[in-house]
């Protein structure tokens, strides 16, 4: 493996420093692996480095924690000049303004050793997801772009690359770009990704190697053992974080042994659920456990307005291992099923619904898989129904976020809605969430092409709904807590 196999860090007397270190996933590993090195790791989130400091192997002994912008504030006020040997640099640079990556990488030059490494990996020019965003108009300059969360990334070309780090004095060791196709066989998708891996030694001698010959290797195959093989399962989210593979590197995947317990709140209910901070979102492939702020917002709506799903046969749609909303819904529902297509998901949601819920209202839901698009999935699930005559409430928060998903996530809705009722009473598919990399326009045409019509919508601050949805606002204050975020609710009928 690129880095793993070169054995960078077997000295005894390394320090090593992580940019970006997030919630930690990697500091722990490295330590635990090599017992003698001191890490310094940095984010620009407080909270993240909270999450580091409340670790159960931290000790300040051997990590050094903190909170810093990199970009503006020097990293000698924490770290001892000319002191590190290695520093990673994992799928951060990329989220850095073209004009200031001179000033991060003058700002870790001054921590590093002569003749001390960088190691770098982040998103390379021709990814899918850069193909995407460019065909949306979302480019704010040459190779940056803004995703629809309004987080930004830059995709890295090799003569880019090589050149930034050589003006700043490094010496590029070697270069590689993988390239590889994700493949979803149920979904029928395949998917060209591409990051670039590159190591670099701060020498004093000048900047570029001999003859300025670069050591430029292009790695592509199923032999790449830090490509993301997708072949061989099943997942809702196709628009892949390559940085998951940077834990893969160190053998960790245990994120739910960093969960915490937090308190939700609603009219008549408190629940408290077991989940991972969203800190972890860049670094943990399985959205589902984590807590959203859309499935928080439905949860209090619920709360608030219990004839939305009382006495009906409610269905939640990805709804991850929190659980809010389907256990709201359960007080008032006839029964509820909770699905989602993430098997670590749902054993935490069976834990969730268990801690929380009488055995009354644990009668009344159901916990299953539901892959989108999957046909035995998807006839299981309608079983549940009640002799398969379909649901007359889907419920789905924050489900709409990826652009491959979002057909099969209104095909599937689309399969296991009731075709009963009359005015007044027709089964009703309701969403709600924060637009991110799909727009309205896409999902209401997805919707439209499965037989879906829309009766009403809301968006918070911006557009009021014609009725149904404004209703579920009068004599309370939900929008209160959620003052700040743009949330949409959209309401479908057949």
């Amino acid at each position: 493996q690129f880095f793993k196999d070169r054995h960078y860090l077997d000295k005894e007397w390394g320090k090593y420093f992580e940019v970006g270190c997030g919630a930690g996933n990697t500091i722990f590993p490295l330590l635990a692996t090599y017992p003698d090195i001191f890490v310094h790791a940095c984010d620009f989130s407080s909270r993240a480095v909270d999450l580091v400091k409340k670790h159960k192997d931290f000790r300040s002994d051997r990590v050094n924690a903190f909170a810093c912008d990199i970009t503006s504030e020097q990293l000698t006020e924490a770290v001892e000049p000319s002191s590190v040997d290695i520093v990673t640099m994992i799928f951060m640079l990329s989220a850095v303004a073209p004009d200031k990556m001179p000033l991060v990488l003058q700002n870790v030059r001054n921590i590093l050793k002569h003749g001390g490494r960088v190691l770098f990996r982040d998103y390379a020019f021709g990814d899918l997801a850069q193909e995407r965003l460019m065909s949306k108009g979302q480019q704010i300059s040459e190779n940056f772009y803004v995703r629809g969360d309004g987080t930004r990334a830059y995709y890295f070309s090799n003569e880019y690359l090589v050149d930034l780090f050589s003006k700043c004095g490094f010496t590029l060791e070697e270069i590689c770009v993988h390239n590889k196709k994700v493949e979803n066989r149920s979904l029928d998708l395949v998917m060209n990704r591409n990051w670039i891996q590159a190591t670099f030694t701060l020498n004093p001698a000048g900047p570029l190697s001999p003859n300025n010959q670069h050591d430029h290797n292009t790695c592509e195959g199923k032999d790449d053992k830090l490509a993301v093989d997708m072949s061989q399962k099943k997942s809702e989210s196709e628009e892949i974080d390559l940085s998951v593979d940077f834990s893969n590197m160190f053998g960790t995947s245990h994120y739910l042994n960093e969960a915490q317990i937090i308190r939700i709140k609603a009219k008549g209910h408190d629940f408290k659920i077991k989940m991972l901070a969203k800190e972890y979102q860049h670094t943990c492939k399985s959205t589902g456990l984590m807590l959203w702020e859309s499935a928080q917002f439905m949860c209090s709506l619920l709360a608030e307005n219990p004839s939305i799903v009382a006495g009906k046969r409610v269905l939640e749609m990805g709804c991850g291992s929190a659980g809010i909303c389907s256990m709201v819904a359960a007080s008032s529902a006839q029964f509820v099923v909770a699905t989602d297509g993430d098997a670590e998901s749902l054993d935490l949601l069976r834990q969730n619904t268990s801690s929380n819920l009488d055995a009354e209202l644990l009668n009344r839901i159901s916990i299953r898989k539901l892959f989108w698009g999957d046909e035995d999935d998807v006839k299981a699930v309608r079983e549940l129904s009640g002799d398969g005559a379909g649901f007359d409430c889907i419920i789905g928060t924050d489900v709409t976020y990826n652009p491959d998903a979002t057909l099969p996530l209104f095909k599937t809705a689309r399969a296991l809605i009731s075709d009963g009722g009359d005015a007044g009473s027709k089964a009703a598919l309701i969403l709600c969430y924060i637009q991110r990399r799909v727009d309205e326009d896409s999902i209401l045409s997805a919707a439209e092409a499965q037989g879906f019509w829309l009766v009403d919508k809301w968006i918070n601050g911006v557009h009021e709904s014609n009725g149904i949805i404004s209703s579920w606002f009068r004599g309370n204050d939900v929008c209160g807590a959620f003052r700040n975020v743009t949330l949409s609710i959209l309401y479908f009928e057949v």
